[in-house]
């Protein structure tokens, strides 16, 4: 359907704040060509042609799987961003201090809704109540409790139940995007269309299967280079790959290892990511609830066949839950805690999931499957689309499950993976893991202020988790986005939160 275009109020012009600001965050990611910032506006430029591996899957809502595509398309932001070295960076707010240990002041700069609107301390805090109150609550929020109030006319107060050393962290996520009070209705329903405060406006959804956004005029960082982004989802990753060749995109997102090849390679650009493909084991229920079996699936695994064959060297083989992109991790690594002695499989059946929309994964699986049965498992193979697999994976109906994860996307701390993916109340924990040691060790992670110390608690929840052999890391992957010929500006991110930005171009 189509949107109707929001009137917009005058408002006085930001060509300091725009030559102020936009070096700041143009360096925070490597863009194609080096070249990162919005330009001066002299030409309304061309619309880009986007090619994103995953549709919408919650109608847009920032507050759940979808708020990745709002980030990487331009159109959201929050308060804080992160910068090239995981560092909370400005945004929204121009500046924040901590006040005591539950207390923290954020300053807003000057800048606009999409429909005309101020973003207000009164908007901001709104907003993020409206985060808080969602069902299920954004992955950023997982284990912690806050309220935001306003604060005079550029302040707002976020005050934590509990101490929050990385706050300033936690609210970069894409799942804590600000937006104007008329993008919440009745029923948590969240509408980002016209909402937003980012370069690109949401104007036209169809379905799961394109979208178009328009330049927003009035963003507080300058005037974007392009006129727009036309988007266009495309699930099956040959496709992607023969929309850039053909020209028919000029950016497409995630280009399978095994089409890599097939592009000029001045258009290949391969980024280090903190993303693992991971082998998750359902605890609760079925053949690895029994933990000598998990250590029986884990040791039949070999990921340098994976990392060599699969991803045809354009992955490591898996060493944690935090790979190479993590620079810290590999020198505060410590050994796994707890492992058991692998059982005999008997012929113990299992049923094996993955989706399509990554599309080594599916290849994964397939080795995989061959790997589990050559140790004695029984295994059938499930391949979906994610969107209409994520459910099922939550409720435990599968036995193992294959997936991508970035261990730093939701809020670039490194302790929120283990509290989402492996704690007793985790919003994502597809292995259903629930264990008294690893609650711990999570528990004891997040309350550590000073940066390195909660990087080494970070390795010790990472030990206790692998101990339990509810995961076994298979690959940290290095992403392949396909930039076209003459395009520039594309913001080649290690934490896969954005793409397109004020100075992308063709």
């Amino acid at each position: 359907m189509r949107f109707p275009r929001r009137p917009r109020h005058a408002r006085p012009p930001r060509l300091l704040a725009a030559f102020l600001l936009t070096p700041l965050l143009a360096g925070c990611f490597a863009s194609s060509d080096g070249d990162g910032g919005a330009g001066s506006g002299a030409d309304n430029g061309s619309r880009l042609r986007v090619a994103l591996a995953f549709p919408p899957a919650e109608n847009l809502s920032p507050h759940g799987a979808d708020a990745t595509i709002l980030s990487r398309l331009g159109v959201t932001e929050g308060l804080t961003t992160l910068d090239a070295n995981g560092a909370a960076a400005p945004a929204l707010a121009a500046s924040w201090r901590r006040e005591d240990e539950r207390n923290w002041l954020f300053t807003l700069r000057e800048a606009a809704f999409q429909d005309g609107t101020d973003v207000t301390p009164a908007a901001v805090a709104a907003s993020l109540t409206h985060a808080t109150e969602a069902e299920p609550p954004p992955a950023a929020l997982s284990g912690i409790t806050l309220t935001a109030t306003a604060e005079g006319s550029t302040g707002v107060r976020v005050t934590t139940a509990a101490p929050d050393p990385v706050l300033p962290l936690r609210l970069s996520s894409p799942g804590l995007a600000v937006l104007a009070p008329k993008a919440y209705g009745a029923k948590g329903a969240v509408d980002p269309v016209g909402t937003a405060t980012g370069p690109f406006e949401l104007t036209e959804v169809t379905g799961a299967t394109a979208a178009a956004l328009d330049r927003f005029d009035d963003y507080w960082g300058g005037r974007a280079q392009a006129s727009g982004v036309d988007v266009r989802f495309i699930a099956d990753g040959t496709a992607r790959a023969n929309a850039l060749r053909t020209g028919q995109v000029d950016l497409a997102e995630a280009i399978p290892v095994a089409q890599a090849a097939t592009l000029d390679a001045d258009t290949r650009r391969e980024t280090a990511t903190t993303r693992t493909t991971s082998l998750l084991l359902n605890v609760k229920s079925g053949v690895f609830k029994d933990p000598a079996l998990r250590a029986a699936a884990r040791a039949a695994v070999d990921t340098a066949a994976l990392a060599e064959g699969v991803y045809e060297g354009h992955a490591d083989a898996g060493a944690g839950l935090y790979g190479p992109a993590v620079t810290w991790a590999e020198s505060k690594r410590v050994r796994p805690v707890g492992r058991v002695r692998a059982g005999s499989p008997d012929g113990a059946s299992l049923t094996l999931a993955t989706y399509d929309n990554r599309p080594e994964l599916p290849e994964v699986a397939q080795v995989l499957k061959q790997q589990l049965e050559k140790a004695g498992f029984r295994v059938k193979l499930e391949v979906r689309e994610y969107s209409r697999l994520e459910s099922d994976a939550l409720a435990g109906k599968f036995d193992a499950f294959v997936g991508a994860r970035n261990s730093l996307l939701d809020t670039g701390d490194p302790v929120s993976l283990p509290a989402s993916d492996f704690a007793c109340d985790g919003g994502y924990n597809l292995a259903l893991l629930c264990d008294k040691g690893v609650d711990r060790a999570v528990a004891e992670a997040q309350t550590v202020s000073d940066t390195g110390e909660r990087q080494d608690a970070a390795m010790a929840a990472e030990a206790a988790i692998l101990g339990t052999d509810a995961v076994v890391p298979l690959v940290h992957q290095r992403v392949i986005t396909g930039v076209g010929a003459g395009v520039g500006g594309a913001l080649l991110d290690p934490y896969e939160r954005t793409l397109v930005g004020a100075g992308t171009r063709r």
